[in-house]
């Protein structure tokens, strides 16, 4: 047998080994891969189906503590594992994970338990401090103590469930200019659905004010766990003050105008056939005005002066210095002399006055006098009501309605409780209406769609019907198919063996047709075959009918090439 080698185009080959897809399709034509596909597909879909039940039937995990100690880590999960809690440990992150169905129980038991054991905090940290330490870390461990006292002092209100406090005090100098105010920041994680007031921020804020010597209440921020800013500067003093003073008056004006209501209207229709709504426009403006005022007469507050006289008509001073006889003459008594005809510019006494002193020619003063003031301050206290408006809806009793008369003489009752004026335009409504009835929603219940149980069981649900997806729909028609395909060959075999005897009967018991046989190839067959694939063709044929006889030509081949 003669043999020859073909060369193939140029540049088949590369191509042929360099894409992928043909490479993919020759594997995938090769007889033994196409037979153990359907196994390797259902084994896959088996596979798949398997993840998916894993996936979805298992529940979801929610962190119960992070960043805890091993010593933590493993008394918390003995105790979960003695309460039949499974838990699961991250090995990314070290997060201790517990089923969300039975994260709350898992917080509760190890709550009463003490656990996790967390590191001592407060002023516990000084008694760990190790001899000869410097005093810069006797006051970094002074400084952490109390943040961790104040956090635990904020963590006991209601609304918060954690508080982390950061102190900055800086050193203290003997230069007053270099002087720094200390300050704090409080960062609070509220407890769901809570929120702080004013008040017990402002509270806050005093509390980590008073803690450190010199530190203001200005210098203390808090924030919550969402990033929302909780004080406000300037809410002590200022614009702040004013303005949450102003909304207080309004909301006590409202307040005690609906108690008013409350107390009037219970007795008359019932406590819970009513409701009541008070809008208040109260007159926030405070005005001041001062006024000053003078008498036109004064009073005289002080005298400095002086006068000249003629001492020779003056009668000289005589008597014993310190003698009783030494005492000033009596007043003389003024005499009113005839005045000369044409004598004019002579100064003429006042009847009821005293005489001028004779002696007295002129005389030159300077007074101060004090003049009557009189100041009136008037303040107009906020708080006064500008307009009033009233809103009140009764229950309509069972199976009647309320008469016209009588929500009017209800509306005249609530004029004359809420102090209705006319003048200053108050406008107060009054009506009648079914009420909805709360104990039926009550009674109802939830929804079926609000249970808890509801995603458990869908999600069990949708993995097992996943799963059966897979069964019927994939792996049971694969394994149907390889069962045919085995009976198939396991009847062509038997049709084989009995060659030309009886025919193989089925199931049903029609006899089954042989697989057609090639004929034989014979010797004068490869001889004559033309063209390359021809020859081949005839040389598996050859191989395939008579393997004795191929092996011993391909021995006598390697034998002539060894020669």
């Amino acid at each position: 047998m003669s043999t020859a080698l073909t060369t193939l185009p140029a540049g088949g080959d590369p191509e042929r080994f360099a894409n992928p897809l043909t490479q993919i399709k020759t594997v995938m034509a090769q007889p033994a891969v196409r037979r153990s596909l359907p196994m390797a597909l259902m084994i896959g879909l088996i596979a798949a189906a398997a993840l998916a039940w894993m996936s979805l039937s298992t529940p979801t995990q929610k962190t119960l503590f992070s960043g805890l100690t091993d010593a933590d880590k493993q008394a918390v999960t003995s105790a979960l594992d003695q309460a039949g809690i499974s838990s699961h440990v991250d090995e990314g992150t070290g997060a201790l994970t517990v089923d969300e169905d039975k994260f709350s129980r898992a917080r509760m038991l190890l709550a009463g338990q003490g656990l996790p054991k967390a590191a001592p905090g407060g002023y516990a940290i000084l008694d760990q401090l190790p001899m000869g330490v410097s005093r810069a870390v006797e006051g970094e461990r002074l400084r952490q103590a109390r943040e961790t006292e104040l956090a635990k002092s904020i963590e006991e209100i209601d609304a918060v469930a954690e508080a982390r406090v950061h102190l900055a005090t800086p050193e203290a100098t003997v230069f007053v200019r270099d002087n720094a105010a200390p300050s704090a920041s409080v960062v609070l994680k509220l407890a769901g659905g809570r929120v702080l007031s004013d008040a017990q921020v402002s509270s806050i804020v005093n509390l980590v004010a008073s803690s450190v010597p010199g530190m203001k209440p200005e210098n203390v921020t808090v924030v919550d766990q969402l990033g929302g800013l909780l004080s406000k500067p300037g809410a002590n003093s200022g614009a702040g003050a004013d303005g949450d003073k102003r909304l207080q008056v309004q909301q006590r004006v409202e307040d005690k105008v609906r108690q008013q209501l409350i107390q009037l209207l219970t007795p008359l229709v019932g406590a819970g056939n009513f409701t009541a709504e008070v809008q208040a426009d109260v007159n926030l403006d405070e005005t001041q005005a001062t006024r000053e005022s003078f008498e036109k007469q004064g009073a005289l507050r002080a005298e400095a002066g002086n006068w000249t006289g003629d001492m020779k008509t003056a009668a000289a001073p005589g008597g014993i210095p310190g003698a009783l006889s030494n005492t000033p003459p009596p007043a003389s008594q003024l005499q009113v002399p005839t005045p000369a005809v044409g004598a004019s510019g002579s100064p003429q006494p006042v009847a009821g006055q005293p005489a001028p002193d004779p002696a007295k020619q002129s005389d030159a003063y300077q007074r101060a006098y004090d003049l009557g003031k009189e100041v009136s301050v008037t303040r107009n206290a906020p708080g006064s009501v500008k307009r009033l408006s009233v809103a009140v809806l009764l229950r309509d009793p069972d199976k009647t309605r309320r008469t016209a008369m009588e929500i009017t003489q209800i509306t005249d009752l609530v004029k004359s409780a809420v102090g209705f004026d006319q003048a200053r335009n108050d406008n107060v409504t009054v009506i009648s209406r079914k009420f909805a009835d709360p104990d039926a929603e009550a009674a109802a219940g939830p929804k079926w769609y609000d249970n808890a149980w509801l995603p458990v069981v869908a999600r069990n649900a949708t993995a097992i019907l996943i799963a059966l997806l897979v069964l019927f729909l994939g792996v049971r028609p694969l394994a149907k198919a390889l069962m045919q395909k085995r009976d198939e060959a396991t009847k062509a075999e038997a049709g084989a063996a009995m060659g030309a005897g009886a025919p193989v009967l089925g199931a049903d018991g029609q006899p089954i047709a042989a697989p057609a046989v090639a004929p034989p190839v014979s010797l004068d067959q490869l001889e004559q075959s033309r063209g390359y694939d021809e020859r081949v063709d005839a040389v598996r044929g050859f191989t395939r009918d008579n393997p004795a006889r191929a092996a011993l030509a391909v021995r006598d081949m390697i034998r002539a090439d060894a020669k």
